[in-house]
Protein backbone atom coordinates (compact mmCIF):
# COMPACT_ATOMS: atom_id res chain seq x y z
CA UNK A 1 0.00 0.00 0.00
CA UNK A 2 1.29 3.79 -1.12
CA UNK A 3 2.69 5.30 2.22
CA UNK A 4 1.82 9.24 1.87
CA UNK A 5 4.35 12.17 1.74
CA UNK A 6 2.90 14.83 4.00
CA UNK A 7 4.09 18.03 4.99
CA UNK A 8 5.63 18.37 8.32
CA UNK A 9 5.40 20.28 11.36
CA UNK A 10 7.31 23.23 10.21
CA UNK A 11 8.13 24.92 13.71
CA UNK A 12 6.34 27.94 15.31
CA UNK A 13 4.06 30.16 13.36
CA UNK A 14 4.87 28.04 10.34
CA UNK A 15 1.51 26.95 8.98
CA UNK A 16 2.60 26.72 4.84
CA UNK A 17 5.44 25.86 2.78
CA UNK A 18 6.34 26.60 -0.78
CA UNK A 19 7.19 23.05 -3.13
CA UNK A 20 10.78 24.58 -4.23
CA UNK A 21 11.99 21.16 -5.78
CA UNK A 22 11.30 17.82 -6.12
CA UNK A 23 15.04 16.01 -5.89
CA UNK A 24 13.49 12.39 -7.25
CA UNK A 25 10.95 11.59 -10.11
CA UNK A 26 8.16 9.60 -10.56
CA UNK A 27 9.41 6.07 -10.69
CA UNK A 28 12.41 6.66 -9.12
CA UNK A 29 13.77 4.47 -6.13
CA UNK A 30 14.11 6.08 -2.85
CA UNK A 31 15.15 5.06 0.39
CA UNK A 32 14.43 5.42 3.64
CA UNK A 33 15.45 8.78 5.18
CA UNK A 34 16.63 9.80 1.91
CA UNK A 35 15.69 13.86 1.15
CA UNK A 36 12.96 13.59 -1.80
CA UNK A 37 11.18 16.74 -1.81
CA UNK A 38 12.32 20.42 -0.79
CA UNK A 39 9.94 23.01 0.78
CA UNK A 40 10.98 26.45 1.26
CA UNK A 41 8.81 28.07 4.21
CA UNK A 42 9.29 32.24 4.94
CA UNK A 43 12.17 31.31 7.59
CA UNK A 44 14.16 28.51 6.14
CA UNK A 45 14.23 25.51 3.32
CA UNK A 46 13.39 22.11 4.51
CA UNK A 47 14.20 18.97 3.27
CA UNK A 48 11.61 16.45 3.62
CA UNK A 49 13.14 12.25 3.41
CA UNK A 50 11.13 9.73 2.69
CA UNK A 51 9.72 7.57 5.72
CA UNK A 52 10.01 4.18 3.85
CA UNK A 53 12.21 2.63 0.76
CA UNK A 54 9.90 2.31 -2.01
CA UNK A 55 8.92 3.72 -5.66
CA UNK A 56 8.15 7.44 -5.73
CA UNK A 57 4.57 7.31 -6.95
CA UNK A 58 1.91 10.00 -7.83
CA UNK A 59 3.00 13.12 -7.01
CA UNK A 60 -0.12 15.80 -6.57
CA UNK A 61 1.51 18.82 -6.43
CA UNK A 62 4.34 20.62 -8.50
CA UNK A 63 7.16 22.90 -7.48
CA UNK A 64 5.48 26.04 -6.86
CA UNK A 65 2.60 25.25 -5.52
CA UNK A 66 1.74 26.37 -1.98
CA UNK A 67 0.78 23.52 0.98
CA UNK A 68 -0.35 22.99 4.46
CA UNK A 69 1.32 21.37 7.00
CA UNK A 70 0.08 18.11 7.37
CA UNK A 71 -0.75 17.99 3.37
CA UNK A 72 -0.35 14.92 0.95
CA UNK A 73 1.98 15.75 -1.39
CA UNK A 74 2.52 12.81 -3.07
CA UNK A 75 2.91 9.19 -2.37
CA UNK A 76 6.03 6.04 -2.35
CA UNK A 77 4.97 2.35 -3.02
CA UNK A 78 6.80 0.58 -0.01
CA UNK A 79 6.08 -2.31 -2.08
CA UNK A 80 9.50 -1.86 -4.70
CA UNK A 81 6.43 -1.13 -7.53
CA UNK A 82 5.29 2.43 -8.75
CA UNK A 83 2.60 3.35 -7.51
CA UNK A 84 0.09 5.76 -9.90
CA UNK A 85 3.29 6.33 -11.82
CA UNK A 86 4.89 3.95 -14.47
CA UNK A 87 8.86 5.05 -15.60
CA UNK A 88 8.55 5.68 -19.08
CA UNK A 89 10.12 3.77 -22.47
CA UNK A 90 12.62 5.01 -23.77
CA UNK A 91 11.53 7.69 -26.53
CA UNK A 92 8.94 8.34 -24.61
CA UNK A 93 7.74 11.20 -23.70
CA UNK A 94 7.78 11.68 -19.72
CA UNK A 95 5.09 11.06 -17.85
CA UNK A 96 2.46 11.59 -20.47
CA UNK A 97 1.06 8.40 -20.65
CA UNK A 98 0.70 7.79 -17.32
CA UNK A 99 -0.57 11.27 -16.34
CA UNK A 100 -1.93 12.57 -19.58
CA UNK A 101 -4.93 15.41 -18.54
CA UNK A 102 -8.06 13.95 -19.23
CA UNK A 103 -11.77 14.80 -19.45
CA UNK A 104 -13.94 15.26 -16.43
CA UNK A 105 -17.84 14.20 -16.77
CA UNK A 106 -17.77 16.10 -20.44
CA UNK A 107 -15.34 18.97 -19.75
CA UNK A 108 -11.70 19.29 -20.20
CA UNK A 109 -9.37 20.04 -17.84
CA UNK A 110 -6.27 20.76 -19.54
CA UNK A 111 -6.15 24.26 -18.76
CA UNK A 112 -6.21 23.91 -14.85
CA UNK A 113 -3.11 21.04 -15.43
CA UNK A 114 -1.16 23.86 -16.65
CA UNK A 115 1.38 26.53 -14.57
CA UNK A 116 -0.11 30.44 -14.70
CA UNK A 117 3.07 30.87 -16.88
CA UNK A 118 2.48 28.17 -19.60
CA UNK A 119 -1.46 29.31 -19.65
CA UNK A 120 0.01 32.92 -20.14
CA UNK A 121 2.16 31.82 -22.78
CA UNK A 122 -0.47 29.52 -24.11
CA UNK A 123 -2.64 32.50 -24.47
CA UNK A 124 -0.12 34.95 -25.69
CA UNK A 125 0.98 32.37 -28.59
CA UNK A 126 -2.40 31.01 -29.37
CA UNK A 127 -1.62 27.19 -28.22
CA UNK A 128 -4.15 24.80 -27.58
CA UNK A 129 -3.55 23.40 -24.09
CA UNK A 130 -5.19 20.05 -25.00
CA UNK A 131 -2.59 19.44 -27.33
CA UNK A 132 0.19 19.86 -25.03
CA UNK A 133 1.92 17.04 -23.26
CA UNK A 134 3.36 18.03 -19.25
CA UNK A 135 6.37 17.18 -18.26
CA UNK A 136 6.49 17.95 -15.06
CA UNK A 137 6.05 16.72 -12.31
CA UNK A 138 1.81 14.69 -12.16
CA UNK A 139 2.22 15.78 -15.75
CA UNK A 140 1.53 19.39 -15.36
CA UNK A 141 2.53 21.50 -18.49
CA UNK A 142 5.03 23.84 -17.64
CA UNK A 143 6.44 26.97 -19.57
CA UNK A 144 9.10 24.57 -21.74
CA UNK A 145 5.75 22.68 -22.76
CA UNK A 146 4.07 25.03 -24.30
CA UNK A 147 7.14 26.75 -25.96
CA UNK A 148 7.88 23.15 -27.66
CA UNK A 149 4.17 22.98 -28.69
CA UNK A 150 4.54 26.20 -30.32
CA UNK A 151 7.62 25.74 -32.35
CA UNK A 152 7.75 24.89 -36.15
CA UNK A 153 8.78 21.56 -36.96
CA UNK A 154 12.12 22.59 -38.13
CA UNK A 155 14.73 21.70 -34.97
CA UNK A 156 16.49 25.52 -36.09
CA UNK A 157 13.42 27.54 -35.48
CA UNK A 158 14.21 30.36 -32.11
CA UNK A 159 11.51 29.51 -29.26
CA UNK A 160 9.10 31.45 -28.95
CA UNK A 161 10.35 32.27 -25.49
CA UNK A 162 13.92 32.18 -25.03
CA UNK A 163 15.79 31.96 -21.43
CA UNK A 164 18.30 34.98 -21.58
CA UNK A 165 20.58 36.50 -18.56
CA UNK A 166 18.72 39.67 -17.99
CA UNK A 167 22.49 41.15 -16.96
CA UNK A 168 23.10 40.69 -21.34
CA UNK A 169 19.55 40.75 -22.69
CA UNK A 170 16.52 41.90 -21.74
CA UNK A 171 13.69 39.71 -20.72
CA UNK A 172 11.28 39.22 -23.38
CA UNK A 173 7.82 39.64 -21.73
CA UNK A 174 5.03 37.14 -22.38
CA UNK A 175 2.37 39.34 -22.36
CA UNK A 176 3.03 43.22 -21.72
CA UNK A 177 -0.24 44.96 -21.83
CA UNK A 178 1.70 48.34 -22.88
CA UNK A 179 3.90 46.39 -25.41
CA UNK A 180 7.19 47.06 -23.52
CA UNK A 181 9.64 44.51 -21.96
CA UNK A 182 8.65 43.12 -18.63
CA UNK A 183 9.71 40.04 -16.25
CA UNK A 184 7.40 38.81 -13.93
CA UNK A 185 8.77 36.01 -10.88
CA UNK A 186 6.50 34.39 -8.06
CA UNK A 187 7.88 36.06 -4.47
CA UNK A 188 9.04 33.28 -2.56
CA UNK A 189 7.67 32.87 0.63
CA UNK A 190 10.54 34.34 2.72
CA UNK A 191 10.38 37.25 0.41
CA UNK A 192 6.34 37.47 0.90
CA UNK A 193 6.65 37.23 4.68
CA UNK A 194 9.83 39.96 4.70
CA UNK A 195 7.01 42.02 2.74
CA UNK A 196 4.61 41.53 5.46
CA UNK A 197 6.34 42.15 8.82
CA UNK A 198 8.13 45.06 7.56
CA UNK A 199 4.73 46.35 6.94
CA UNK A 200 3.38 44.92 10.35
CA UNK A 201 6.02 47.03 11.88
CA UNK A 202 5.53 50.05 10.75
CA UNK A 203 2.08 49.80 11.52
CA UNK A 204 1.81 48.26 15.07
CA UNK A 205 4.84 50.46 16.39
CA UNK A 206 5.94 53.63 17.36
CA UNK A 207 9.01 53.74 15.56
CA UNK A 208 11.61 56.23 15.48
CA UNK A 209 15.50 55.96 15.07
CA UNK A 210 18.34 58.08 16.72
CA UNK A 211 21.79 58.71 15.07
CA UNK A 212 25.52 58.81 16.76
CA UNK A 213 29.01 58.81 15.65
CA UNK A 214 31.88 56.30 16.63
CA UNK A 215 35.56 56.82 16.26
CA UNK A 216 36.80 53.41 15.54
CA UNK A 217 40.71 53.75 15.96
CA UNK A 218 40.78 52.13 19.17
CA UNK A 219 38.91 48.95 18.03
CA UNK A 220 40.75 49.39 14.39
CA UNK A 221 44.04 49.54 16.76
CA UNK A 222 43.10 46.78 18.84
CA UNK A 223 42.28 44.39 15.73
CA UNK A 224 45.54 45.29 14.52
CA UNK A 225 47.22 44.47 16.75
CA UNK A 226 46.00 41.43 17.80
CA UNK A 227 44.11 39.82 14.72
CA UNK A 228 47.16 37.61 13.37
CA UNK A 229 47.64 36.24 16.68
CA UNK A 230 43.93 35.79 17.57
CA UNK A 231 42.99 33.76 14.47
CA UNK A 232 46.22 31.56 15.52
CA UNK A 233 45.04 30.78 18.35
CA UNK A 234 40.91 30.55 17.87
CA UNK A 235 40.81 29.68 14.11
CA UNK A 236 38.26 32.43 13.31
CA UNK A 237 38.97 35.81 12.37
CA UNK A 238 38.33 39.24 15.36
CA UNK A 239 35.79 41.06 13.34
CA UNK A 240 34.01 44.33 14.47
CA UNK A 241 30.25 42.11 15.23
CA UNK A 242 31.98 40.87 18.32
CA UNK A 243 32.78 44.34 19.25
CA UNK A 244 29.52 45.77 18.94
CA UNK A 245 27.54 42.86 20.27
CA UNK A 246 29.92 43.47 23.45
CA UNK A 247 29.26 46.93 23.25
CA UNK A 248 25.26 46.71 22.52
CA UNK A 249 25.30 43.93 25.80
CA UNK A 250 27.02 46.15 27.37
CA UNK A 251 23.86 48.82 26.79
CA UNK A 252 21.45 46.43 27.00
CA UNK A 253 22.35 45.85 30.71
CA UNK A 254 22.34 49.64 31.92
CA UNK A 255 19.00 50.12 29.65
CA UNK A 256 16.82 46.82 29.99
CA UNK A 257 14.06 48.42 28.69
CA UNK A 258 15.63 47.88 25.27
CA UNK A 259 15.79 43.86 25.63
CA UNK A 260 11.84 43.64 25.96
CA UNK A 261 8.82 43.17 23.77
CA UNK A 262 5.23 43.59 23.86
CA UNK A 263 2.88 40.85 24.77
CA UNK A 264 -1.06 42.22 25.31
CA UNK A 265 -0.87 44.76 27.77
CA UNK A 266 2.22 43.75 29.27
CA UNK A 267 5.94 44.78 29.00
CA UNK A 268 8.33 41.87 29.16
CA UNK A 269 11.72 42.73 30.06
CA UNK A 270 14.39 39.95 29.16
CA UNK A 271 16.76 39.15 31.67
CA UNK A 272 19.05 36.82 29.04
CA UNK A 273 20.83 38.62 25.59
CA UNK A 274 20.36 36.43 22.58
CA UNK A 275 21.42 39.11 20.10
CA UNK A 276 20.14 38.13 16.33
CA UNK A 277 23.11 38.89 13.61
CA UNK A 278 21.16 40.19 9.93
CA UNK A 279 22.72 38.19 7.32
CA UNK A 280 21.97 39.34 3.86
CA UNK A 281 21.18 36.47 1.42
CA UNK A 282 19.65 36.86 -2.49
CA UNK A 283 15.80 36.76 -1.80
CA UNK A 284 16.05 38.77 1.60
CA UNK A 285 17.20 39.03 5.06
CA UNK A 286 17.30 36.76 7.87
CA UNK A 287 18.43 37.01 11.53
CA UNK A 288 19.70 34.08 13.06
CA UNK A 289 20.36 34.41 16.63
CA UNK A 290 23.04 34.31 19.03
CA UNK A 291 22.03 32.73 21.96
CA UNK A 292 23.10 33.76 25.85
CA UNK A 293 26.07 35.81 23.70
CA UNK A 294 26.61 37.37 27.38
CA UNK A 295 28.19 34.54 28.39
CA UNK A 296 30.66 33.71 25.27
CA UNK A 297 34.02 35.58 24.60
CA UNK A 298 34.77 37.34 21.59
CA UNK A 299 36.21 33.93 20.29
CA UNK A 300 32.90 32.37 20.74
CA UNK A 301 30.76 35.04 19.37
CA UNK A 302 32.91 35.37 16.16
CA UNK A 303 33.00 31.60 15.74
CA UNK A 304 29.17 31.40 15.96
CA UNK A 305 28.44 34.53 13.57
CA UNK A 306 30.66 32.84 10.91
CA UNK A 307 28.78 29.36 11.55
CA UNK A 308 25.03 31.12 11.37
CA UNK A 309 26.37 32.91 8.14
CA UNK A 310 27.53 29.93 6.49
CA UNK A 311 24.62 28.46 7.16
CA UNK A 312 22.05 31.12 5.48
CA UNK A 313 24.13 31.44 2.71
CA UNK A 314 23.91 26.89 2.05
CA UNK A 315 20.56 27.31 2.99
CA UNK A 316 20.90 24.89 5.94
CA UNK A 317 19.44 26.91 8.73
CA UNK A 318 16.94 25.29 11.19
CA UNK A 319 13.85 26.97 12.41
CA UNK A 320 15.82 26.71 16.37
CA UNK A 321 18.77 28.99 14.91
CA UNK A 322 16.32 31.78 13.86
CA UNK A 323 12.89 31.80 16.37
CA UNK A 324 13.65 34.19 19.55
CA UNK A 325 16.21 36.75 19.70
CA UNK A 326 15.91 39.57 22.28
CA UNK A 327 17.75 42.44 20.17
CA UNK A 328 19.36 42.88 16.78
CA UNK A 329 22.36 44.19 14.63
CA UNK A 330 22.15 44.82 11.07
CA UNK A 331 25.29 45.89 9.09
CA UNK A 332 24.26 48.12 6.12
CA UNK A 333 27.85 48.66 5.89
CA UNK A 334 29.03 45.84 4.33
CA UNK A 335 27.00 47.02 1.60
CA UNK A 336 28.84 50.82 1.50
CA UNK A 337 25.68 52.56 3.29
CA UNK A 338 26.73 55.43 5.01
CA UNK A 339 23.63 56.17 6.69
CA UNK A 340 20.00 54.78 7.39
CA UNK A 341 17.24 53.72 9.65
CA UNK A 342 16.70 49.53 10.53
CA UNK A 343 12.99 48.92 10.63
CA UNK A 344 12.34 46.80 13.96
CA UNK A 345 12.35 42.88 14.00
CA UNK A 346 9.07 42.54 15.49
CA UNK A 347 8.06 41.64 18.44
CA UNK A 348 11.74 43.18 19.60
CA UNK A 349 11.69 47.22 20.43
CA UNK A 350 15.26 47.84 19.50
CA UNK A 351 17.64 47.38 16.70
CA UNK A 352 21.27 48.55 16.18
CA UNK A 353 22.22 49.56 12.33
CA UNK A 354 25.79 49.74 11.72
CA UNK A 355 27.40 51.82 8.53
CA UNK A 356 30.63 51.67 6.44
CA UNK A 357 33.95 53.25 8.27
CA UNK A 358 35.06 56.48 6.39
CA UNK A 359 37.68 58.69 7.58
CA UNK A 360 36.49 62.57 8.00
CA UNK A 361 38.11 65.17 9.94
CA UNK A 362 36.59 65.41 13.35
CA UNK A 363 37.72 68.20 16.58
CA UNK A 364 39.65 66.41 18.97
CA UNK A 365 41.02 68.88 21.78
CA UNK A 366 40.65 71.86 19.65
CA UNK A 367 42.74 70.60 16.94
CA UNK A 368 41.30 68.66 13.41
CA UNK A 369 42.49 65.42 12.78
CA UNK A 370 41.36 62.47 10.57
CA UNK A 371 39.51 59.69 12.20
CA UNK A 372 37.90 56.64 10.90
CA UNK A 373 34.40 57.40 11.66
CA UNK A 374 30.96 54.78 11.71
CA UNK A 375 27.60 56.65 11.70
CA UNK A 376 25.43 54.60 14.43
CA UNK A 377 21.93 53.96 14.07
CA UNK A 378 18.71 52.81 16.98
CA UNK A 379 15.56 51.75 15.78
CA UNK A 380 13.31 51.68 18.96
CA UNK A 381 9.74 51.42 19.96
CA UNK A 382 8.72 54.75 21.55
CA UNK A 383 5.50 52.80 23.44
CA UNK A 384 8.15 51.06 25.63
CA UNK A 385 11.67 53.33 24.83
CA UNK A 386 11.66 57.02 25.55
CA UNK A 387 13.68 59.10 23.81
CA UNK A 388 16.11 59.64 26.32
CA UNK A 389 16.63 56.42 26.81
CA UNK A 390 17.15 55.44 23.25
CA UNK A 391 19.80 58.42 23.21
CA UNK A 392 21.84 57.28 25.81
CA UNK A 393 21.61 53.43 24.96
CA UNK A 394 23.62 54.89 21.89
CA UNK A 395 25.87 57.07 23.73
CA UNK A 396 26.74 53.94 25.64
CA UNK A 397 27.28 51.75 23.07
CA UNK A 398 29.52 54.60 21.50
CA UNK A 399 31.72 54.91 24.73
CA UNK A 400 32.02 51.36 25.04
CA UNK A 401 33.21 51.04 21.08
CA UNK A 402 35.45 53.80 21.62
CA UNK A 403 37.11 52.47 24.91
CA UNK A 404 37.05 48.79 24.33
CA UNK A 405 38.94 47.85 27.26
CA UNK A 406 35.67 48.75 28.92
CA UNK A 407 34.21 45.85 26.90
CA UNK A 408 36.01 43.21 29.35
CA UNK A 409 33.70 44.73 32.48
CA UNK A 410 30.72 45.91 31.50
CA UNK A 411 29.87 43.82 27.75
Amino acid sequence: MPVEIRVPALGESVVEATIAKWLKAPGDAVTAGEPIVELETDKVNVEVPAETSGILGEITHAEGDTVGVGQVIGTVSANGTAAAVTPPEAGATPFAAAVAPAAENGRDTTASHATPTASAIATANNVDLSTVHGTLPGGRIGKDDVVRASQPATPTAPPVVAPVKPATVPATPVAAPSGRPEERSRMTSRRRTIAQRLVEAQHNAAMLTTFNEVDMTAVMEVRKRRKEAFEKRFGVGLGFMSFFTKASIGALKQFPSVNAEIQGDEIVLKKYYDIGIAVGLEDGLVVPVVRDADKMSFAQIEQKIKDLATKARENKLALSDLQGGTFTITNGGVYGSLMSTPILNAPQVGILGLHAIKERPIVVAGEIVIRPMMYIALSYDHRVIDGSTAVRFLVKVKELIEDPETLLLEG
